[in-house]
């Protein structure tokens, strides 16, 4: 087998894992916000080094690179995407200003509405009507519709979102008002919602439209500047990119709908956790997430983590593809800490890569997480930092934190750096908190997984206070995304509307629905150079009883090979009923047996196996003590004191640490707090376990 890469970039670093074989190798290099291409070609010279290569050389034996990008998101939260346009039905021009009504926090009476991607004037309305049978009501008016494109060009448009009434049964007014739009804006980027979402409800469909076309062109830019890039330096295959619901696929087949890579990095992550967590019998999981500018939370429920679609928020805006549940909180190693009025905020804002941190001696003035946690002796100026890429310097850290924290809040450096500490403990773990509560789960019932640079370094703290005694952290955790892209299967996952009392189901017309995903996806697999008959699809039906608004996705078969659909039969709407009476108890503790529900749509997911890393599980039967490196000084939420330090490479399966203790591994720095062991498993993974009825 040849090489595979998996990547994520992040704020602050861009993290690689290489696989050959058995073998996994990591490496971190600073994010390149400037072109984050440069950071990608950066990172995998320096794996071709590390492996004796040249850069050429190891792109010509590479077998796959997997790619996760923030991309997307940053456009989203820096609003430098495209100027966009939106053409859509006569009189719903307004739908995105509406937003049903949602607020995000309703207790926030200062909270005012999302800046507007696309503002009311440039969101036109068209004469023309499609019913939701697909009959043309009234035709398309091709004069007001020359008219509304010659205003949008006026305004310097980028970008045309084209969103018309039950475009997804009958698509040919759209379809014109893109050739339209291509008569007179030939360069302009489209958006059309039959192909990006081609499902009801209409609000869903008009603002994932509208974000696609906003976010799209950057996106693209993008990804045509990497794969130009990896082309002239070598690499002969096609690029794997990480999508919102935690598969991978080419660059073709998510061309005309990047806003499926929104989320993406985080997604890898995820997708790795679930891996890891079935390896080591631990398939209830609570993820977390700390890098150096953001904090991902997940949960993982029987092993497994569904990508979500319809009600998925994402930067205030609704993006309805397949997404994985993850909470994002701008806490990480980089969240600058200031006093203000009395009060110490951290984050979210954050120093990124550049200038980074103040520790990091690249012209940073603003103290972060990170300068406050070299403070309390977490990290350390002696050892190497991000895989030996720079050390810390502790040069210029007081004096940022005396000028923005301890002087403003009347304290010393130490009293400062401690608070900064748990201020972004206690955000990050009420985070998890009302993600916990909004899925149903106690966190008592969850094993916590702990990756990302900082995640090890909060884990078991956080584990503690939300009355958790097992905390996993992978040896790969420094760059577990990027090892999750890697464990990523090409997969498509699409939906078709459908919306009928359950048992009046047409069969003829569910057959038909799920011929036509079982084509589309067998398509762009196959173009792809995956094998046809190595297709497996789960056929899924979305079902709600009577006046929900919220459906939930129900199995109906698996199958290997695509348009397998024997298991349609007049027998199949009664069936999926009961399961959805099973499954609505599940979730959410109660179900109306006596209720027929309806079904709201169809559902595919076709995927296929590529190689991927393997995760080994369990605790060696020989426990045995390690023997310290050295020590130093510092707080681990009991006061400053002498802590014993370990160095992770030097450490054997078995060996078993009692805290207070500091390991640090190449990558990561793992922090046991007082009353928690760390044991080293067979697979040189850490396992922390609290220690009981400790006063």
């Amino acid at each position: 087998m040849g090489y595979r890469i998996g990547i994520d970039i992040g704020g602050t670093f861009t993290d690689f894992a290489l696989m050959h074989n058995e073998t996994l190798v990591l490496h971190k290099n600073l994010s390149t916000p400037e072109d984050r291409s440069l950071g990608v070609l950066q990172g995998i010279e320096r794996l071709a080094e590390l492996e004796g290569l040249s850069l050429r050389d190891m792109l010509s034996r590479v077998d796959a690179i997997t790619h996760g990008t923030t991309v997307a998101d940053n456009t989203l939260i820096e609003m430098n995407g495209a100027i966009t346009g939106l053409l859509t039905t006569e009189g719903f021009r307004d739908e995105l200003e509406l937003r049903r009504g949602y607020k995000e926090d309703i207790w926030d009476v200062r909270l005012g509405p999302p800046t507007a991607i696309v503002p009311r004037r440039r969101r036109l309305g068209v004469p023309e009507r499609v019913l939701f049978d697909g009959t043309v009501h009234s035709p398309l008016d091709e004069d007001a519709a020359r008219r509304a494109i010659a205003r949008l060009a006026k305004q310097g448009v980028e970008s045309v979102a084209i969103c018309t009434l039950f475009s997804f049964t009958n698509p040919a007014h759209e379809l014109r008002l893109a050739q339209l739009v291509k008569e007179q804006m030939p360069d302009v980027y489209l958006s059309l919602s039959h192909q990006v979402l081609p499902k009801s409800p209409e609000f869903e469909r008009v603002s994932t439209t509208a974000v696609n076309g906003y976010v799209g062109p950057r996106v693209s830019q993008y990804i045509d500047r990497l794969v130009e890039r990896l082309t002239n330096a070598g690499y002969q295959k096609q690029l794997l990119l990480m999508q919102s619901n935690g598969g991978v696929m080419t660059r073709d087949y998510l061309r005309g709908s990047p806003v499926r890579v929104l989320a993406s990095g985080p997604a890898g992550g995820v997708i790795g956790s679930a891996a890891f967590g079935q390896a080591k019998n631990a398939c209830e999981l609570l993820c977390v997430d700390m890098g150096g500018t953001s904090y991902d939370v997940s949960v993982i429920r029987g092993g497994q983590a569904p990508a979500q679609s319809g009600w998925n928020w994402h930067h205030r805006h609704l993006v309805a593809v397949p997404m994985v549940q993850v909470e994002t909180l701008g806490a990480g190693g980089g969240s600058l800490c200031t006093a203000e009025h009395g009060t110490l905020h951290v984050g979210p804002e954050s120093a990124g890569a550049d200038p980074g941190p103040v520790c990091y001696g690249r012209g940073g003035t603003h103290p972060t997480v990170t300068d406050a946690i070299l403070v309390l002796g977490l990290l350390s100026e002696e050892a190497e930092f991000a895989g030996g890429s720079f050390q810390l310097t502790r040069e210029g850290v007081d004096e940022a934190l005396r000028q923005h924290v301890a002087g403003p809040m009347g304290y010393s450096v130490e009293d400062a750096a401690f608070d900064c500490w748990r201020v972004v403990n206690a955000n990050m773990t009420q985070a998890v908190r009302r993600l916990t509560a909004e899925k149903g789960s106690n966190p008592k019932d969850l094993t916590l997984l702990a990756y990302g640079g900082n995640g090890p370094v909060f884990a078991a703290i956080q584990a503690q206070e939300l009355g958790i005694d097992r905390v996993l952290v992978p040896r790969t955790s420094p760059g577990f995304s990027a090892t999750g892209a890697l464990a990523a299967q090409p997969s498509i996952d699409e939906e078709r509307s459908y919306i009928v009392p359950g048992m009046e189901a047409d069969i003829d017309r569910l057959r038909q629905l799920w011929l036509e995903l079982a084509e589309h996806a067998e398509r762009h697999l196959v173009k792809a150079g995956f094998q046809r008959d190595a297709i497996h699809c789960r056929y899924q039906l979305n079902l709600r009883y009577p006046g929900q608004n919220w459906s939930l996705t129900v199995d109906a078969a698996e199958t290997l090979g695509s348009g397998d659909l024997s298991f349609v039969t007049d027998t199949l709407p009664a069936q999926m009923i009961q399961r959805f009476h099973q499954l609505h108890e599940v979730q959410y503790g109660h179900a109306r047996d006596g209720e027929a529900p309806e079904i709201t749509g169809v559902r595919l997911l076709a995927a296929t196996n590529i190689p991927r890393p393997t995760f080994s599980g369990g605790l060696t039967a020989e426990q045995k003590s390690a023997v310290p490196g050295r020590q130093r000084r510092a707080n681990l939420g009991e006061g400053f004191q002498d802590v014993p330090i370990y160095y992770g490479p030097d450490l054997q399966p078995g060996h078993c640490i009692p805290g207070p203790a500091i390991i640090e591994e190449a990558f990561a720095t793992i922090v046991v707090y007082p009353g928690w062991t760390t044991y080293l498993d067979d697979a040189r993974d850490y396992e922390l376990r609290r220690i009981p009825n400790r006063d």
